[in-house]
């Protein structure tokens, strides 16, 4: 994977990306795929980016604060999840073509386990789903 830096030509906007590869950009922007997620422009060009240089000295230190500062940010976000939404567990798709059809009004909302395929038909169909990463509380 690779990641780069692009620009969109039209309103100066800039963004990351990520890439199978180098090739990969190429063909995408060839074929007219890459559009500026602000104005829609397909005026995208890859920007210089400078290359990451780790030293011993504050590499590891540095890495261990950045992992600390995310996975508290995702266990805030889970204990957010679980204190306003229901746990459904693996009948996540279930339970939402429920809601969704059936103009069901749940006091809160849902949230449970559902796999890739799952999610994509579900949004096909028109209903609203987020993934989002989940850390299990084995803390010893």
């Amino acid at each position: 994977m690779i990641k780069y830096k692009l620009n969109c030509k039209k309103c100066n906007h800039s963004f990351d990306s990520w890439f199978a590869n180098s090739n990969e950009f190429e063909r995408i922007k060839k074929l007219k795929l890459l559009s500026c997620n602000l104005c829609h422009s397909k005026m995208i060009e890859k920007s210089l980016m400078a290359p990451t240089v780790i030293n011993k000295k504050n590499n590891i230190a540095s890495d261990g604060k950045k992992f600390n500062k995310v996975k508290n940010k995702i266990k805030e976000y889970q204990n957010f999840i679980k204190n306003n939404f229901e746990f459904v567990g693996d009948n996540f798709s279930y339970k939402a073509r429920s809601i969704h059809y059936n103009n069901k009004k749940n006091k809160k909302g849902i949230y449970g386990n559902a796999t890739i395929k799952e999610v994509k038909e579900l949004k096909e169909e028109g209903i609203e789903t987020e993934m989002i990463p989940w850390i299990e509380d084995k803390d010893n």
